[in-house]
Parts: structure tokens; C-alpha cells; sequence
């Protein structure tokens, strides 16, 4: 199978190339990005792609798609359909299903499902046995058997002394572990961030001072260790600051942030109620302006969704009841484009170092470059188009941008040289 995608402009960050030209693609993989007028011979597929942009496929390195257990809210097929709707080609699913992903067998399940995807689904594998914070579960079998990284993602490990022994074991493993970081210990409502919008709700909420504390403490571990560490979800100035300084020290730190952090604040549970509920919760105008500024000055590495579906009736419940969590595969783009692109803060080849480029390092995948012989994962977006956000893909809808007017709508998305998504079909 060939293809030819011409008069396109070519956002590729592994190889820092911003320039109009053709990609062909032969067989799965980039044979060829030069000039229009170099390109000839058959074609299978041939895409005009004049105003678009063409990026290495996006990598979310934190989804769930809540398979097994709770497929009523999403399975590894409609997950996938989702992140291929939203210019995704690679995805890595959290280890906190039912059951979670603490032994080989449930690993092998969800990378089998995965397969019979268009897409790349990754799985990262707990931490503890039972996601419990007492055991450690057998890392190097779940390596072996294709453990992208380790994460307890939903539930902080508290136990200092064995997470230390996580991260010397990872750090021997050469994987990567994700941190959930929110102290328990000073929450009272999660979901909610303990300031004015919780004091107007009757709320305490959940402060900033839980998931400081934790970072401050797993930076630190994980600079004495050589582990690699992801701080999922950032959401605090005061975390914000402490991966940077950790990063300066030497320690071998990465921060992921949400779309919905660096758009919205917690005045958005005041408008969209258990729609605007997460943990880490939304917090201040002061501290999305700092995960903004974290974005530029490189404190913060990665764009990254925790698409987190639930059902309508279980949004529907009071708020301190709800669960936490919303979507954010199929709007992650046009967020980023509107939100860090056109106001200026973020240029489009530093918008795919994010949301590409990044990732892929941290998982030590070789994509994240648009050059000849290389996969052919990329993601084809107008930049400029405006889009109303509705109709998920996802088997779930919850998510506060229903409804929102977006820059940046993603045309097509290809896969191992295949159009695993393609706009209005």
C-alpha cells in the first residue's frame, strides 16, 4: 500500500522540521518527505493536504479505558476509537481496573485486546499487588511480558520505604513509574480544591498542600534512586516549582498536565458541577497561569489526558458522591491549540514536543519524528478550522467542553500506514 500526502505542512520535533512539502508512505512506514514536486509514481491513497498540518501521531501516556471490569464506561475498542478520533496513534492504559493489572495474565489480556485495535494500547502495570501499597508486584515478570511502566495511578503509595524500593527496582528495569500525588491525610472532600469556590460550596475540599507534599517527598526519592518519574496530572504552582527544582538537582523527573488544568479553574464546578470534578482537583487562576508557564520553560514535559470515563447516572450523583475524573481524548488537541497555540504561549512544533516527541522518550518508544523510515503514525489537523465539541466516539460524555467552540480539528489519523480515523465518517 502506498500513499502520497502532499502540500502539507510538516510539524515533525524529533528532527525540529517545520516546513510544506509530501510524505509518501509505503508499507506501514515513511518512505519518503521531500518537496511536492520530487513526488511521483502510483498511489493507493492519495490526500491534498494544503492548510493542514501533518505531526508524528499523539502519545498519551495516561488513559483508562476500563478494561476489564468496568466496560460499561469505556473497553479497550471504544478507548481506542476515541484516541483515534482525537489524532492519537499511541496510548498507554493505567493498571487500575477490576481486576487490576498486577499479574501477567490480566496484562496479557489488555495488550491482546489492544492488538485488534487500529492503534498502539500500551499498558503500564501496578506498582502493588491489588493496587494495596503493602507488596510489590513481580516487576521484571511484567516487563517480560510487556509492562510499558508501573503506576498505582488513582491511589498514592504511602508507604516511603517501599516505593523506594519501587523506584530502585524500576530504575533497574529501566521502565518508568507514574505517581499519583495526593496525600489522604489532608483531604476531606476530594475532587474539589480547598479554596474559595469549596468555602462557597460548604466543601473542605482537597488543598494544594496534599499534592505538594508528595512531590516534594517522590522528587527527592527519586533523585537518591536514578528512577525515572512521572508526576501525573500537575495541577499546583507549589508541584510545578518542585519538578523544576528536582529536574535542576539532576533527578530524572517528568511532569505530566491535563488539558482541562491548564484551561480551566475551579470556578468551573460552580458551572458544571461533578463535570468539573477530578483529582487533582481544578484549582486557582494562580496556578494554571504557573502550569502555563511550566509548559515554556520545559518544568513540564508532557500533555497528557487521564481520560477518565464514567457513566451519565454516576455523574449524576451530589457532588461529594460523584466520582472523579471526565474524557479528554477526542478534545486534547483542539484544547492545546486554542488554549497554548493561538494565545501564543506554545509554537505548533513545541505543541507536538508535548504531546509526541516527549512521551515517546519517557517510554522509550521510537516515534515522535515525522522523517523516511520510520513508522507511519501521524495525525493530520487543520489548525485553523473551528469545531463545536459533541458526538464522542467514547462510550462515555463526560466532559465539561461539550459544547465548546475549538481550534484545531483533527482530519485524519493513520497508523502504521493506515487511515485508522478519518473526519466525517
Amino acid at each position: 500500500m502506498r500513499m502520497l500526502i502532499k502540500n502539507i505542512r510538516i510539524v515533525s520535533p524529533g528532527n525540529g522540521l517545520d516546513r510544506t512539502g509530501s510524505i509518501v508512505i509505503s508499507d506501514g512506514t515513511i518512505f519518503r518527505v521531500g518537496d511536492c514536486a520530487e513526488m511521483d509514481g502510483e498511489f493507493d491513497t492519495v490526500i491534498d493536504g494544503k492548510g493542514l498540518v501533518a505531526a508524528p501521531g499523539l502519545v498519551d501516556v495516561h488513559v483508562h479505558f476500563r478494561d476489564p471490569g468496568l466496560t460499561y464506561k469505556e473497553d479497550i475498542h471504544t478507548g481506542a476509537a476515541a484516541a483515534a478520533k482525537g489524532g492519537f496513534t499511541t496510548v498507554v492504559c493505567m493498571a487500575n481496573t477490576k481486576p487490576p493489572v498486577d499479574n501477567v495474565e490480566t496484562l496479557r489480556y489488555v495488550l491482546e485486546e489492544g492488538k485488534k485495535t487500529g492503534i498502539h494500547v500500551l499498558s503500564a502495570a501496578a506498582v502493588t499487588v491489588g493496587l494495596a501499597g503493602k507488596e510489590l508486584t513481580d516487576m521484571e515478570a511484567l516487563k517480560a511480558h510487556g509492562a510499558a511502566g508501573f503506576t498505582d495511578d488513582g491511589i498514592p503509595i504511602m508507604d516511603e520505604k517501599l516505593l523506594k524500593t519501587a523506584m530502585e527496582e524500576a530504575a533497574r528495569l529501566d521502565l518508568p513509574l507514574s505517581f499519583h500525588e495526593e496525600d489522604p491525610a489532608f483531604i476531606v472532600n476530594n475532587g474539589i480544591n480547598h479554596g474559595a469556590v469549596s468555602d462557597e460550596l460548604g466543601i473542605y475540599g482537597s488543598p494544594a498542600l496534599a499534592e505538594d507534599s508528595l512531590v516534594a517527598r517522590d522528587c527527592m526519592i527519586a533523585l537518591h534512586t536514578g528512577a525515572a518519574v512521572d508526576i501525573q496530572h500537575i495541577s499546583s504552582e507549589g508541584a510545578v516549582r518542585l519538578v523544576k527544582l528536582a529536574k535542576e538537582l539532576g533527578a530524572r523527573v517528568y511532569a505530566e498536565v491535563t488539558p482541562h488544568h491548564f484551561t480551566l479553574t475551579e470556578n468551573a464546578v460552580l458551572e458544571h458541577g461533578t463535570l468539573a470534578k477530578m483529582n487533582p482537583p481544578l484549582r486557582t487562576e494562580r496556578d494554571r497561569q504557573a502550569i502555563i508557564e511550566g509548559l515554556k520553560n520545559g518544568s513540564i514535559d508532557m500533555i497528557a489526558t487521564d481520560h477518565a470515563p464514567h457513566s451519565a447516572e454516576e455523574k449524576a450523583k451530589p457532588l461529594t458522591q460523584a466520582p472523579s475524573g471526565i474524557i479528554g481524548l477526542e478534545t486534547a488537541l483542539g484544547l492545546a491549540v486554542t488554549n497554548l497555540v493561538r494565545p501564543g504561549h506554545l509554537s505548533l512544533l513545541e505543541l507536538m514536543e508535548k504531546m509526541s516527541l516527549n512521551p515517546a522518550k519517557l517510554y522509550h518508544l521510537d516515534s515522535g519524528s515525522v522523517e523516511e523510515g520510520k513508522a507511519a503514525d501521524l495525525v493530520l489537523f487543520d489548525p485553523e478550522e473551528e469545531w463545536t465539541v459533541g458526538e464522542f466516539a467514547s462510550k462515555s460524555s463526560n466532559s465539561p467542553f461539550t459544547g465548546s467552540r475549538l481550534y484545531g480539528k483533527v482530519k485524519y489519523t493513520i497508523c502504521g500506514g493506515k487511515i485508522v480515523y478519518r473526519d466525517g465518517e
